[in-house]
């Protein structure tokens, strides 16, 4: 009997051991969660104490825990508004890149082209002094007309380029003859003349490939820094669907409902939710690759023939030596001309009886290269060029490696595989790693991602990706192509002096209805061109002086 009385009482005692610590598993305290809940900006009105029935979880393991419903509703929020800060942060050097050298270039393409014009009109000013400002606006013009195609403006450039040789012709022409009166109508005759004859040389055909292929190349790869700007904020500000949010509780949160604040994420259970979240933003990658790969091309352009600062710094020089060209071959020029448009009229006005390249004595000087403005603060495109062509190598693969970057051992997730949130409690994570793209999430473990339903902004910006692609490929091989408006989808317009000089030729263009993104500055509401506008006829002494007061080592510089 003895012996049976002792063993009942150690069952009871045993028994009331259990009862006991079982108690005490129920009663964990929830002081770490509060103080975590409260680091957090929330109030702790309605946190509990000790560990509560977990019945009412839809999100977190339910069991014991420290959270109420209310508590799982806003750590919620915050594991969407971290996320979206994360993919933010994350992104932030890529997209402030595309930001600061979009600012830049344009800068410095604006700024060669004012430090240009001042400097061919403060070397004919100092020159010829008031007849070169009586007849300034020709220069002024090509200049005007230069900008408006740059920052966007629906303008032809070898039609542009065309009408201000012809606008020079029919000048020069006059001051050559001024012994004769010409009606406009004649000088329409005239011009007509210009291609037969080539009265400036070979000069406006070698300016002309040059210029629109520097033009095409420089405002494509503004325009392609523009986009790529664009794109890359609109994909950083993320979606969150319902399916991620749940997913983005479950790991960055559920640990606190656990009584376990402090514990990160496993590496590989961070992979798959950041995968399964930004599965859309990953299947932007190969299109943003193939952009990436254009803009480098036309950037070796940049550097290379198309190089605009190259061809705008000495264009003053190259005017005047088509001025010396007209000059010299003007007998020749103007007896084609009469022979094909008739004798003209005498004006009543006789030449100078001293002759004509006796009348001035100045000397066509230009800058030094010290005297020389500078451009965007000192700078140079080539330096420009090899800054940005660092930064966009490192943006390749950007989208796809988003979910590394986010998952970073030590930043966001825990580096022990066996100390770390394996979704439902701590230890190692043990589903494998799906890869990243929207199909390949239907066997992803953490997110229930609809495959079906791609996300409607990220494929308006693929396309924008490829239209703008296409417009870099076709401006590498001196082409230019834009898009008329985003009604007439498909419809495309080019101009360009292709690649006679020697350039290799690896693209062809692929047409896309996708519509692009605009540019900044679109001037498509811009007046018509200075082409248009009607321009005295009146003889001028200018570009006759121009001609004749040139030195003869002017007809020696070489191209660049």
């Amino acid at each position: 009997m003895y012996a049976m009385w002792r063993l009942q009482v150690a069952l009871c005692t045993l028994s009331l051991l259990s009862l006991s610590s079982g108690g005490e598993s129920k009663a964990r305290s929830c002081s770490e969660v509060r103080q975590a809940y409260n680091a957090k900006g929330f109030s702790l009105v309605n946190v509990p104490h000790q560990e509560i029935s977990g019945e009412h979880l839809r999100v977190c393991p339910q069991g014991y825990t420290c959270c109420t419903s209310e508590m799982e509703d806003k750590l919620s929020q915050q594991s969407k508004l971290e996320f979206e800060n994360l993919v933010e942060e994350s992104s932030h050097n890529m997209r402030t890149t595309f930001v600061s050298r979009h600012k830049k270039f344009d800068e410095f393409f604006l700024e060669l082209l004012d430090n240009s014009e001042k400097s061919l009109n403060s070397m004919f000013t100092r020159t010829y002094g008031k007849l070169y400002m009586q007849n300034s606006e020709v220069f002024q013009d090509l200049f005007t007309e230069l900008k408006r195609y740059y920052t966007g403006g629906n303008v032809n450039l070898e039609e542009m380029l065309n009408d201000f040789w012809s606008r020079l012709l029919e000048r020069m022409f006059q001051l050559l003859n001024s012994q004769y009166h010409f009606t406009d109508d004649y000088l329409e005759c005239a011009s007509k003349y210009t291609d037969q004859l080539k009265p400036f040389g070979d000069v406006p055909r070698k300016l002309k490939a040059q210029v629109t292929r520097a033009f095409i190349a420089a405002r494509t790869f503004v325009q392609g820094l523009m986009v790529g700007r664009e794109v890359a904020n609109r994909v950083a500000k993320v979606n969150v669907v319902p399916a991620c949010a749940r997913a983005l509780t479950k790991m960055l949160y559920c640990p606190y409902c656990r009584g376990l604040p402090g514990l990160k994420p496993c590496h590989n259970y961070c992979h798959n939710v950041m995968r399964g979240c930004l599965a859309n933003q990953a299947d932007l990658d190969p299109e943003w690759n193939l952009f990436i790969d254009a803009m480098l091309l036309v950037a070796d352009r940049l550097e290379g023939p198309f190089n605009i600062e190259t061809v705008i710094e000495p264009i003053d020089i190259k005017i005047s030596e088509a001025i010396m060209t007209m000059q010299e071959n003007s007998m020749q020029v103007s007896a084609k001309v009469f022979q094909g448009c008739g004798q003209p009229k005498p004006s009543g006005i006789g030449r100078s009886a001293r002759g004509i390249t006796d009348v001035f004595n100045a000397r066509f000087r230009p800058y030094t290269p010290e005297e020389r403005p500078t451009t965007a603060a000192g700078t140079s495109l080539d330096r420009l060029v090899i800054d940005i062509k660092e930064k966009l190598k490192e943006s390749r693969r950007f989208w796809s490696n988003l979910p590394d970057d986010i998952c970073a051992k030590g930043k966001l997730t825990e580096s022990d595989d066996e100390q770390c949130w394996n979704s439902h409690a701590k230890g190692r994570y043990f589903p494998e790693v799906v890869k990243e793209g929207l199909t390949n999430q239907v066997t992803n473990p953490e997110v229930d991602v609809d495959i079906t339903r791609p996300d409607t902004l990220i494929r308006q910006q693929i396309m924008a990706l490829r239209v703008m692609t296409n417009k870099l490929k076709n401006a590498y091989n001196g082409n230019d192509i834009y898009f008329q408006d985003s009604s007439d989808e498909g419809s495309t317009s080019g101009s360009g002096s292709g690649c006679s000089d020697g350039c290799t030729t690896e693209f062809v263009f692929v047409g896309t209805e996708a519509p692009v993104i605009g540019a900044d500055r679109s001037d498509e509401r811009a007046a018509a061109a200075a082409a248009g506008k009607s321009l005295s006829r009146g003889p001028s002494l200018l570009l006759v002086m121009a001609a004749l007061t040139l030195p003869l080592w002017a007809m020696q510089t070489h191209w660049r």
